[in-house]
């Protein structure tokens, strides 16, 4: 085995270019659109059921029904999601390196 000099500068970690406010950003927006996109999906489920008595909440429970949704599909996204948040913020993080790379 031959001794090889090592530049010191080749075995120390990358600076990385994104900064973590950035990332933390990429992943709000990615999860406010999962959250969007569940509540489109949800909207159907609710929409044949009966408001009335003795067990529905009335004309209210329908005007309301739709923050309801988007609270459940919030909720969702927060215990975990189905996944689209990361694949949003993948591609979000393909779409920026390419960018980096074409600069």
């Amino acid at each position: 085995m031959s001794d090889f000099p090592v530049d010191p500068a080749l075995v120390r970690p990358l600076v990385a270019t994104a900064h973590p406010a950035v990332t933390d950003r990429m992943r709000e927006t990615a999860e406010n659109f999962e959250a969007t996109f569940l509540a489109q999906m949800m909207k159907p489920m609710f929409e044949g059921l009966s408001t009335e008595a003795p067990f529905g909440g009335g004309e209210a429970e329908s005007t309301w029904r739709s923050f309801m949704i988007e609270a459940m599909a919030k909720q969702t996204v927060k215990a975990g999601g189905v996944g689209l948040a990361d694949q949003v913020v993948a591609q979000m993080l393909k779409m920026q390196e390419v960018q980096e790379l074409a600069a």
